[in-house]
């Protein structure tokens, strides 16, 4: 993939990511706010809990880093997965959005 291909599916992710985390506060009334400067999205939790999903694009990666670590991503040409073998992309920040919103939500890529 070139550079340009991976910073479109960057766009892509975050904003899908983003538009999803406007949802939760409107249907689940989750209160989260959301900022994003670049290839950086910024989730900001009621309890002040931070979620930053930014890209990587010299290593055509996604980064993760929340308060329950840093998680790379790579993506195969159908799904984001972790580096280390963990989860991949959706389900991985489905459980810690959901752990720091304080009820289930559930990412979508």
């Amino acid at each position: 993939m070139t550079e340009t291909e991976f910073l479109a599916l960057i766009d892509q992710v975050l904003d899908s990511i983003e538009s999803q985390a406007d949802d939760w506060a409107a249907s689940l009334d989750v209160d989260i706010e959301t900022s994003r400067s670049g290839n950086v999205l910024t989730l900001v939790f009621e309890d002040n809990t931070h979620v930053v999903v930014n890209s990587q694009a010299a290593m055509q990666e996604l980064w993760v880093a929340a308060r329950t670590g840093g998680f790379h991503y790579r993506y195969d040409g159908l799904h984001w997965n972790d580096t280390r073998g963990g989860p991949q992309l959706p389900d991985a920040l489905s459980q810690i959005c959901s752990a720091a919103a304080g009820v289930p939500v559930t990412i979508r890529l």
